[in-house]
């Protein structure tokens, strides 16, 4: 059965509520190249490289891709959690409100947006993207579908289950139809950035 590395991206320049789309810091920089030495001991192989459109997953992805001479395809259903708000410190808190609840909590009209964002269906995106691969696969994603990931595959209805670390690696393993993890990335006191 297929082995998921997901990788949550490195140390993004700013946070949530400050930038749509930051890229890298220094430090995430630095993680992304422990994290490619990581996989490539782990692996032992080249894999496929899937990431998240967003900048810090695409940086986080280059030193990888750079050793294993590979473009990553972008995945855009590994993307951040959509919000259905513009303003950034209203959307930082939003997330914030998100993640001290469960599933059914962050479904309510009120936490959609009534209805601008399909946070059902960006779930189920989140898994079917995992389940669907048929081979081994590298991913470069985020903290909240990481644990999207990590919810489907033990029945945890929490928004958030655990708190991955800036490049740590969680490893799922999929039959098609449903996922089991394999083994939980390093946690941290970290921020969703």
């Amino acid at each position: 059965m297929p082995l998921i590395y997901m990788i949550r991206h490195g140390e993004a320049a700013a946070g949530w509520d400050a930038d749509t789309d930051p890229g890298l810091s220094e430090k995430g920089r630095a993680q992304s190249e422990a994290v490619a030495r990581e996989i490539e001991t782990r692996t032992g192989r080249k894999l496929p490289l899937l990431s998240s459109p967003l900048r810090r997953c695409r940086e986080t992805s280059e030193p990888l891709a750079a050793s294993w001479v590979a473009t990553p395809a972008i995945e855009p259903r590994v993307a951040e959690v959509p919000s259905p708000i513009a303003d950034l410190a209203a959307r930082g808190a939003w997330l914030r409100g998100l993640m001290a609840g469960t599933w059914a909590d962050a479904l309510a009209p009120e936490n959609t947006g009534n209805g601008k964002v399909d946070l059902a269906a960006w779930r189920r995106a989140v898994v079917d993207a995992l389940t669907e691969r048929s081979e081994d696969t590298v991913i470069f994603s985020h903290f909240i579908a990481i644990n999207v990931a990590a919810g489907a595959a033990t029945g945890d209805d929490r928004f958030i289950s655990f708190r991955p670390d800036n490049c740590s690696v969680t490893i799922f393993e999929t039959a098609g139809t449903a996922l089991k993890l394999v083994e939980q990335g390093r946690e941290a006191d970290t921020k969703v950035n």
